[in-house]
């Protein structure tokens, strides 16, 4: 038996968890209709596959129709969720994984205009500023239903198989009774602790009644608001002691902090640039205080950090939620010594960016998570191996080449700079941002474990591709920054060349972000932090739209602390030069013939990119498929590239940004889904 403490069994009451790695109940918003079907349950198998002990679902499955999913939450409230529960439990348990699901009320955590457009309530009627409701303090009756909501959502959980529930108290109905910032009540209810937890312990009677002494039933609870209107310390810790100490709750875990903002949100989920694992060793210290089983996660994701949780006696049971996301085969190259293979979590938060922007959780750099039924975790060897030739080595063109090598076929890589990374160079520079160079790195290395052949400083032309006598060329070259079509094109600068310091930023700068992400307002934080006088216009109706919540917070701090001017809803129309100063004129979509003027040092310009593909062109009148790609094959089955020129040598195609702006993950997706078709 290994000596590893991640490895060690863990005994939870009657269930013995295999070693000491679980994923965190979170809710990836895959679910049809509150069901998880298909998607949902290949999702929590392959992280069974990859060796964890235990994953929870689910963040949170509601328990009451006037708790509308705020972020595609599971509907516990319904008996028709018990059949595809089951089929994901069964399936966990195939691969010696332990599964349970998070029950809550979402209280004012959600909005009133959707679903049965049912009143958000709360323990007081006190407004979440990020979901923008107004709840109705609730009643009494309304306590009394909620209650046995919970036990009949508890009693279905157990139906389904599961190995346990928890119960969130984070932020939702549960802990907006216990915190002084959300309880204002002067009954029963509130004031006093022990009328602050009365709901809970409510709660937790009508489930032990219907679910028996014996089904493990948990808390993920908040125990210390760090707010100085909110649950203190002193109380949270107190909480956790009378739940250790109650003999209704096997396990605690715990959180620190508040969410009820964007802001407050990633300080508790931290993000790219901030502190790994900030609240582990206040975890350490509530365990040491109440000597009970206690999880956590946030922010642990390495397994360095979560081997030191286990080891120095901090957890029982350490979260990589985000890191299994990345990676859901984490367990599995512990086990085979290869830790240098995980894939690591670079902190892009993309995923959750996306589940709080009302899409679906995606890797930033895995683009198999989420797609498990197509898209595979581990790439098998092709039937036939080929010579394959890739232009770029950015991240899409990585990508091909490491599924290329993963496939078995011969890869050789162009690449016209001396080093990998393309654009992630670019944002990378940014040193809040430097960890993404992670995807690089990763992809470089296991282009060397593969034996695949990177040549730098080779600025390809056609012969030089033909040369290789390709089988297949796969162009990912990816794009150059252009302005929008208008006067004066000349004379801005581009984002990146703020962003590496190719250009530096002084006077007064405007920054024109016309491209709703990261690089605009990187480049103004850039700017303002090298000391200039930044204003940043968007012609947006707000700012950075392709960008979520998250991330926005550090820009909107740093935007804070420098003084930057944000100005929405003006389109750039035209820069000239006056002496030595820039005029930048704007126009409005809104009012035909409005017009403003910026007289600044400097202009710079956002507005994505536009592909490098000459070569692509230069190629495809020589290509057998002449650069088509069956669309309706590729997300199907069947031959993607069709036979269109019986004298051409190769198939082509091109992917990323070297076919139109968009992401990171749109190229390594492209770059994937198209590498397991030949």
């Amino acid at each position: 038996m290994s000596n590893d403490p991640l490895l060690q069994p863990y005994r939870l009451k009657h269930l013995v968890l295999k070693n000491r790695v679980m994923s965190t109940s979170h809710e990836p918003s895959y679910a049809e209709d509150g069901m998880p079907l298909e998607r949902y349950r290949l999702y929590h198998r392959e992280k069974a596959k990859g060796g964890i002990a235990l994953t929870m679902t689910a963040g949170s499955a509601l328990v009451s129709a006037d708790s509308p999913a705020a972020f595609g939450n599971l509907h516990a409230y319904k008996d028709e969720i018990v059949a595809p529960l089951k089929a994901l439990v069964d399936d966990v348990h195939e691969h010696g994984a332990a599964a349970m699901i998070q029950l809550t009320h979402l209280g004012r955590r959600t909005g009133w205009n959707k679903a049965d457009w049912l009143p958000v309530l709360s323990a007081s009627p006190v407004r979440e500023p990020a979901h923008r409701a107004f709840p109705k303090e609730a009643e009494d009756w309304d306590i009394e239903r909620i209650v046995a909501d919970y036990a009949a959502a508890a009693e279905r959980m157990k139906a389904a198989g599961f190995d346990g529930i928890e119960f969130e108290a984070w932020g939702h109905l549960m802990d907006a009774f216990w915190s002084p910032a959300t309880n204002r009540r002067q009954d029963e209810w509130g004031g006093s602790l022990d009328n602050r937890l009365r709901f809970t312990w409510s709660v937790v009677d009508a489930v032990r009644a219907v679910v028996g002494p014996e089904f493990i039933v948990g808390i993920r609870m908040v125990a210390d608001e760090d707010w100085d209107k909110g649950l203190s310390r002193e109380e949270g810790v107190e909480i956790a002691r009378r739940m250790a100490t109650s003999g209704k709750i096997d396990f605690l875990n715990l959180i620190r902090g508040h969410i009820e903002t964007d802001a407050a949100l990633a300080d508790v989920i931290p993000i790219q640039g901030m502190r790994s694992a900030p609240h582990l060793d206040f975890a350490g210290e509530v365990r040491a205080a109440t000597k009970f089983p206690v999880f956590h996660a946030g922010r642990v994701q390495d397994v360095a950090t979560a081997r030191h949780a286990i080891a120095a006696g901090k957890l029982d049971m350490v979260g990589m939620t985000r890191a299994h996301i990345a990676d859901p085969h984490i367990v599995a190259k512990v086990m085979a010594g290869q830790e240098d293979r995980i894939r690591p979590c670079v902190g892009a938060t993309y995923c959750l960016d996306r589940i709080y922007e009302g899409g679906e959780t995606l890797c930033i750099h895995n683009a198999a998570t989420g797609r498990e039924a197509r898209m595979p975790h581990t790439i098998e060897r092709a039937p036939t191996s080929r010579r394959v030739v890739i232009v770029g080595a950015g991240p899409a063109g990585l990508e091909a080449a490491r599924v290329a090598g993963e496939r078995g076929h011969s890869v050789t890589v162009l690449e016209a700079s001396d080093r990998a990374g393309g654009q992630v160079n670019v944002l990378a520079a940014n040193p809040r941002r430097r960890e993404m160079i992670g995807v690089i790195d990763w992809r470089v290395a296991e282009l060397e474990r593969l034996g695949v052949e990177v040549r730098y400083n080779t600025f390809a032309d056609g012969q030089d591709v033909l040369s290789l006598d390709p089988d297949v060329v796969v162009i990912a070259t990816g794009g150059l920054p252009q302005a929008p079509e208008m006067a004066g094109e000349d004379l801005v600068t581009s984002s990146w060349d703020i962003i590496t310091g190719e250009v530096k930023a002084a006077g007064r700068v405007l920054v024109y972000d016309d491209g709703g992400g990261h690089a605009g307002m990187t480049a103004a934080e850039v700017a303002a932090r090298a000391g200039a006088q930044v204003e940043l216009v968007t012609p947006e109706r707000i700012l950075a739209p392709e960008m979520g919540g998250m991330n926005h917070v550090p820009y909107m701090r740093a935007f804070h602390e420098t003084g930057t001017k944000i100005t929405i809803n003006m389109r750039l129309n035209g820069v000239r030069r006056e002496g030595n100063e820039l005029v930048a004129t704007f126009g409005s979509d809104f009012s035909p013939g409005w017009s403003e003027e910026r007289r600044v040092d400097r202009v710079v310009v956002e507005h994505a990119t536009r592909p490098l593909d000459e070569i692509y062109f230069d190629l495809k009148p020589q290509s057998r498929n002449l650069g088509v790609v069956d669309y309706a094959a590729l997300r199907g089955t069947g031959p993607i590239f069709p036979e269109k020129n019986a004298q051409g040598s190769f198939v082509l195609y091109r992917i990323g940004d070297a076919v139109a702006a968009r992401n990171i993950h749109a190229g390594i997706y492209d770059a994937l889904r198209t590498g397991i078709r030949w």
